[in-house]
């Protein structure tokens, strides 16, 4: 049995996509899809089983961080690159739009609080699963 050697996650491409971004902010959209699609090209494809962002969540409402993968899906089917480059980029722009209309991460209002109703459920379910040494490395951890 031929083992296949395993392509690059849709999380790993939008990861590309904001380092290139984050390298140089002036590079357009355009340019950076061409550039995911020329690193990418004649590689294997991402699988399609995990067709998600999971870490932007926290950055904006799945209806923008998911915006592109339809065309990312598309082009994983159909084996086109560009297509699945323009799709990150889809994604990558309508985050970094709702973060430049809303604010980043902690200065939005109550509405858009996505901790507001469960705060309490996980503190109770964290402390009654996770061992209290655990707790206090994680809160020793956690970027304040």
């Amino acid at each position: 049995m031929a083992e296949t050697k395993a392509g690059p996650t849709v999380s790993d491409l939008f990861r590309r996509a904001q380092a290139i971004r984050q390298e140089n902010p002036q590079t357009s959209y355009r340019d950076i899809a061409k550039q995911i699609a020329r690193e990418f090209s004649g590689g294997p494809f991402p699988p399609t089983y995990n067709l998600t962002i999971p870490e932007q969540d926290a950055r904006a409402p799945e209806e923008d961080w998911s915006a592109g993968l339809p065309l990312v899906l598309r082009g994983i089917q159909q084996q086109d690159w560009n297509d699945i480059a323009q799709g990150i980029i889809l994604s990558l722009e309508q985050t970094e739009n709702y973060e430049r209309e809303r604010g980043g991460e902690g200065t939005r209002d109550a509405w858009h609080d996505r901790s507001a109703g469960i705060e309490g459920a996980t503190d109770k379910g964290v402390s009654k699963w996770m061992p209290e040494e655990l707790v206090k490395l994680a809160e020793k951890n956690a970027p304040h």
